[in-house]
């Protein structure tokens, strides 16, 4: 395991991974889906959601940032028993867009006030628009993805940053 020193620390990223839809069924009509985070050597899992190809997780996952080009990869899959785990797709959330926001060090905006609008295209697996946001007195960015390597499903986080006191900040990064 890498020991990662506080002044490598850009900051935290707290990913919120609330629901996943549409998602393929792998046990007959349904499945046990969770979600598997990787991002550089960090890797976290939600709980496993059993019986549903639309459920729900909510489940708030923190991780450190030391390089703003690393995405974070989410890769939904199925809990099976007795066999290997079956991929669900994956996506990946590039963090550049809101970190960007993030940088310019806003504060005391409007409730609901949108601070840039990230458009999906051929470079991004966004199902759709993606705002990011000023609420609860903090930047945040809401965003539904399309799974990849799969005939359909999507999943739906919330990302928000999280600057540590003795870390390097976003203050020296160029995008």
């Amino acid at each position: 395991m890498t020991l990662i020193s506080m002044e490598n620390i850009l900051g935290l990223i707290k990913l919120r991974i609330k629901r996943a839809s549409n998602l393929k069924a792998c046990d007959t009509r349904t499945s046990d889906p969770y979600v598997f985070v990787t991002m550089a050597e960090q890797q976290l899992k939600t709980t496993v959601v059993k019986d549903t190809c639309n459920p729900e997780w909510n489940e708030e996952l923190t991780l450190y940032v030391t390089n703003v080009n690393i995405p974070i990869l989410l890769t939904v899959t199925d809990k099976d028993t007795f066999t290997v785990d079956d991929n669900m797709g994956d996506a990946e959330i590039d963090l550049k867009p809101y970190l960007q926001c993030v940088k310019m060090e806003l504060s005391d905006l409007p409730e609901g006030h949108i601070v840039k609008k990230v458009q999906q295209d051929r470079t991004n697996c966004l199902a759709e628009e993606s705002s990011c946001i000023w609420k609860n007195d903090k930047l945040i960015q809401e965003m539904t993805l399309r799974l990849r390597n799969v005939k359909s499903g999507e999943i739906t986080v919330e990302i928000g940053w999280v600057t540590l006191p003795d870390s390097k900040g976003l203050s020296q990064v160029e995008f």
